[in-house]
């Protein structure tokens, strides 16, 4: 018989760390799992300049700190986890390793985060942190009088190039059709800033990069064709977000583009099952925003076991 945790929270980035040592503190025995190493999504980031109390730090350090603080309460952490399978909905979770490990847990929170769609083209993925990214808010203060692309037509392209015009000296917009899908208020706001140009019909089929940094891209127009080049410092690439949900889908509420549905206690529809960060429904995806999900579930999972009697072993 494997040993029961009080909670077990599946994602060691930012959300999962915070989650972490509110539950720890609660008095919870608590484990943190991870695919990969612990530190998640930002140990990628260059430097982090919006996270309060530091003017800028380098991602990695910020996520070693917060590893170090969650470290203090004696949380277990079990990095590389390759997952097989889990079970939400039994009232002792279950998780299975493809090595035969099971954990057990009597609650669950998911902090396995969502992953920027991206182009799938040459250039792209080698020069991610030097001129390929995809949050403006993060990196936007990095290219102040420069020329950058934004790559998109929804909501989140628009709004975030708009955003990029308060750094970039010119901001063009690369979308495949021949009008955009953001919302009408957002697209009117856009056509007025002057510096805000588009380019239709085009998308970007090779990102060019000399001495570590983008210089240039090639766009393809759809319709004829052609392939020209053009010059940038940036590529900032908002085609999407897809949550890494692959373990859970079928076993709990999702909005339709997969991201579970939580309610402000990071509840989610399955009893002792909370979500937390970018793997949730919310208006904003940032390290600020996945540490407060921690926070509050790490304090609403402590209530729950106090207040709710769960088994205290597994069935055999």
């Amino acid at each position: 018989m494997s040993e029961i945790f009080d909670t077990i929270i599946l994602g060691g980035g930012p959300a999962g760390l915070s989650s972490g040592i509110y539950c720890a503190r609660g008095g919870l025995k608590t484990a943190v799992l991870d695919i990969s190493a612990i530190g998640g999504t930002p140990v990628n980031y260059l430097e982090i300049e919006n996270y309060p109390g530091f003017s800028s730090i380098e991602g990695w350090e910020l996520s070693e700190k917060l590893e170090e603080h969650m470290d203090k309460f004696g949380v277990e952490k079990f990095p590389n986890i390759e997952i097989k399978n889990v079970d939400l909905l039994s009232d002792i979770k279950k998780i299975e390793t493809l090595d035969g490990k099971v954990f057990e847990a009597k609650t669950i929170i998911i902090a396995t985060g969502a992953k920027p769609q991206t182009l799938n083209v040459k250039g792209e993925f080698e020069n991610i942190g030097r001129g390929v990214s995809y949050c403006a808010v993060c990196d936007g203060a990095f290219y102040r009088d420069k020329k950058v692309v934004v790559v998109g037509g929804g909501n989140a392209a628009v709004e975030e190039a708009m955003y990029l015009t308060r750094f970039a000296s010119k901001v063009y917009v690369v979308h495949r059709r021949d009008q955009l899908r953001a919302d009408k208020i957002i697209q009117e706001r856009a056509f007025k800033n002057e510096k805000l140009e588009f380019i239709w019909d085009t998308v970007v089929d090779e990102i060019v990069a000399i001495d570590n940094h983008v210089t240039s891209v090639k766009l393809k127009n759809v319709k004829t064709n052609e392939i020209t080049d053009f010059e940038t410092d940036g590529v900032f690439v908002y085609i999407g977000f897809s949550p890494n949900c692959q373990h859970f889908n079928g076993q709990i509420e999702q909005d339709a583009n997969g991201f579970i549905v939580t309610d402000i206690n990071m509840r989610t529809s399955v009893f002792g099952v909370w979500a937390i960060g970018d793997i949730r429904v919310t208006p904003l995806r940032q390290v600020i925003t996945a540490v407060a999900d921690g926070a509050i579930a790490g304090v609403a999972v402590a209530k729950y076991l106090e207040e709710i009697k769960v088994p205290q072993e597994a069935v055999s």
